[in-house]
């Protein structure tokens, strides 16, 4: 019998400041790992993570930088090509910048068409997430993981529900 195993992200998407300024001195007290969805064009903006605070997290290792697009449009407004000089363009950069090999895309707004994840997967990603409800699971597919969303203000006992899968 194989014995099932729980794992679980803790994702931000967008890349604002605060990811850096309030997030990040909690998980660093706790010791926990995350993940932020960067939209590349947003870098260095106001309100927005700036590459030297991108190459902070990353240092300290506790903070992976995924791609959330070049402009955060939705997928699903996209033609093909579009949606992969959106994905390619992004990791690029991110790679370039951060001196990463960027293997995980995060869908604007959980957005994508049907091609999707294999556009993803030509533009070099090795999974992807959407913002599907429920827990992640194999059957889905490595380009179309699910996420459970977290609101401000959550009771732990909605928390716990969440986790549980309920």
């Amino acid at each position: 019998m194989v014995k099932k195993i729980k794992l679980f992200f803790i994702t931000f998407d967008d890349g604002y400041e605060n990811n850096y300024s309030s997030a990040y001195p909690i998980l660093k007290k706790l010791s926990l790992h995350a993940t932020i969805g960067m939209i590349t064009d947003k870098i260095n903006t106001p309100d927005m993570l700036s590459t030297n605070e991108l190459k902070k997290l990353r240092k300290e290792k506790l903070v992976s930088i995924a791609s959330h697009t070049v402009s955060h449009t939705e997928l699903n407004t996209l033609n093909t090509e579009q949606q992969l000089v959106e994905m390619a363009n992004s990791r690029g950069l991110l790679n370039r910048s951060l001196k990463q090999n960027t293997i995980l895309l995060i869908y604007p707004v959980g957005r994508y068409t049907p091609a999707s994840p294999f556009i993803a997967q030509r533009a070099g990603y090795k999974f992807a997430l959407t913002t599907k409800p429920g827990l992640a699971n194999a059957s889905q597919g490595l380009y179309e993981l699910h996420r459970q969303r977290v609101i401000p203000n959550m009771s732990d006992e909605s928390f716990n529900q969440l986790l549980s899968g309920n």
